[in-house]
C-alpha cells in the first residue's frame, strides 16, 4: 500500500499512484446531470477499487454516507484504509462484489493495472482490441499533469494493453445482491447507486427486488456494450421508473464499446 497526492494536493491511500490520479480524473463524468447530490445522501459506490470517489464526495457532502464495495483483498485493504480516513461512521468499506445472486465468484486481479480486474476477464479475451483503445482513449484524454502521455505512439498502445494484464493473480471472493445489502443494513434509500464493475453491471441491477427498485432515485452505470447489455439496462431503468435517462459513449474509453448510463426520478 502507498500514498499518493492527487492534483489538488489531497492525500490517499493508493495500489498505484498513475492509476489513482486516473481514477480521480474519471470520477466527474459520472456526476453529470440528469444526475444531481446534495449534503445528506446515501450513495452505493459498486466497484469502488481504492475509493477515491467516495472521497470527493465526502469533500463536498460531509454529511452524507457511502457504502463502498470492492471484493479483491488487495485493492478493498486501501479502499478500507481510504475509508478510515474519511471516518467509517460515514464511509463504510464491503469486502465483496455485487450480482444477481448471493453467492462466491472468481475474479481475475492485475497488479499492473488493478482498476481492470473484474469476474469476466473472457469479454476482453473475447475483443482483444478493445483493450487496446480503451488504453489510447485514457492516454489521449490523459489529466493535465500527464500532458506527455498524449506523445506516445499509437502502436505501443497493444503492447500496454498486454503489459496490464501479466502477472493475473485469482481471488475467490464473496458476491451480494443490493436488496441483501438494503436488508442487512435497513437502508431506506440509496440516492445515487453508481456501478462500474467491469462487465457485471447488468447483474447488479437484475439483483434488485422489485419493492427495492422504489428506494433507488439515481443510477450512473459504465456499460460494456456486448449481448445488448446496453438496452437491457436502459430497459431495466425505464420499467422501475428512472426515466429522465441519457446514454453516453465513454470517450475515455477509446473506440471501445463502453458507455456510461445516466437515470434519475428527480
Amino acid at each position: 500500500m502507498k500514498k499518493t497526492r492527487l492534483a489538488d494536493d489531497t492525500e490517499v491511500f493508493c495500489l498505484q499512484a498513475t492509476e489513482a490520479k486516473m481514477l480521480d480524473y474519471h470520477i466527474k463524468g459520472y456526476l453529470t446531470p440528469p444526475i444531481a447530490l446534495q449534503n445528506g445522501y446515501t450513495v452505493f459506490d459498486i466497484g469502488a477499487n481504492v475509493g477515491i470517489m467516495g472521497i470527493r464526495l465526502l469533500q463536498q457532502y460531509p454529511d452524507s454516507k457511502i457504502y463502498a464495495f470492492e471484493p479483491i483483498p488487495p485493492t478493498y485493504d486501501v479502499l478500507a484504509a481510504n475509508a478510515r480516513m474519511m471516518g467509517e461512521h460515514r464511509y463504510r468499506a464491503l469486502p465483496y462484489g455485487v450480482s444477481n445472486e448471493n453467492g462466491n465468484a472468481v475474479f481475475s486481479y492485475f497488479p499492473n493495472s488493478p482498476a481492470l480486474s473484474t469476474a469476466h476477464p473472457e469479454e476482453w479475451d473475447k475483443n482483444p482490441d478493445n483493450l487496446a483503445e480503451a488504453v489510447a482513449g485514457n492516454v489521449r484524454q490523459a489529466p493535465p499533469e500527464f500532458w506527455w502521455a498524449r506523445f506516445i505512439p499509437s502502436f505501443l498502445f497493444k503492447w500496454f494493453a498486454k503489459i496490464m494484464r501479466m502477472g493475473e493473480q485469482k481471488f475467490t471472493c464473496q458476491l451480494r445482491t443490493v436488496s441483501a445489502i438494503i436488508a442487512e443494513y435497513g437502508i431506506e434509500k440509496i440516492n445515487l447507486l453508481k456501478i462500474d464493475c467491469e462487465g457485471a453491471e447488468l447483474a447488479v441491477l437484475q439483483g434488485i427486488k422489485p419493492e427495492d427498485w422504489q428506494r433507488i432515485e439515481q443510477v450512473v452505470a459504465e456499460v460494456y456494450d456486448i449481448d445488448g447489455r446496453l438496452e437491457q439496462v436502459t430497459q431495466l431503468c425505464r420499467q422501475y421508473g428512472l426515466n429522465n435517462l441519457k446514454v453516453e459513449k465513454d470517450t475515455m474509453m477509446g473506440n471501445a464499446p463502453l458507455y456510461n448510463v445516466f437515470a434519475s426520478k428527480i
